[in-house]
């Protein structure tokens, strides 16, 4: 049974991008999900997820498995009728070692020679300051765009803080 076959066979996949078959057929492919370390533990959300990075690594492919560790630091509204408390970046840190912990579980981080890999973006904007960030990111969005999302609609009558408004950016 190839990928797609099985995925579909599973329950795991709705749709696809055409030609994905064919591209499936001819090369290896990387794929990723991503997760946010806003507690110590995974929950039942991030079950399929996991799953489609572990059929993907068992037919051959690599796994990306992105970190939300600046994400993570501001928060996603998307769902919430608050704002969520705001965790310490040393809270973050063991959130995701933590969750890495159980990710290997699931995913092959070292044995294999299509080994998963680890990302964090927090690396990405780590060095990154306010200034730079506003003309390399910013510029590229709307107002009109950011507004027109469901986790800002929902919070504008509520209230919604600059940093959930800007979470989308990162």
């Amino acid at each position: 049974m190839e990928l797609l076959e099985e995925l579909k066979w599973r329950g795991l996949l709705q749709d696809h991008t055409p030609g994905l078959e064919e591209i499936l057929a001819k090369k290896k492919i990387k794929g990723y999900a991503g997760f946010d370390p806003t507690a110590d533990s995974l929950h039942i959300g991030n079950l399929v997820p996991v799953m489609l990075l572990q059929h993907l690594q068992r037919y051959g492919h690599y796994p990306i498995v992105l970190m939300g560790g600046a994400t993570g630091m501001i928060g996603d509204p998307s769902g919430k009728s608050e704002e969520r408390k705001l965790l310490s970046e040393e809270e973050i840190s063991h959130n995701l070692n933590c969750q890495k912990k159980q990710l290997e579980r699931f995913i092959d981080f070292d044995g294999v020679e299509n080994k998963a890999e680890l990302v964090n973006n927090a690396d990405w904007f780590s060095d990154m300051n306010f200034l730079h960030f506003l003309r390399d990111v910013g510029k590229h969005i709307t107002i009109s765009y950011m507004m027109s999302k469901d986790s800002v609609k929902t919070r504008l009558e509520s209230g919604i803080s600059f940093a959930e408004f800007s979470y989308q950016l990162v």
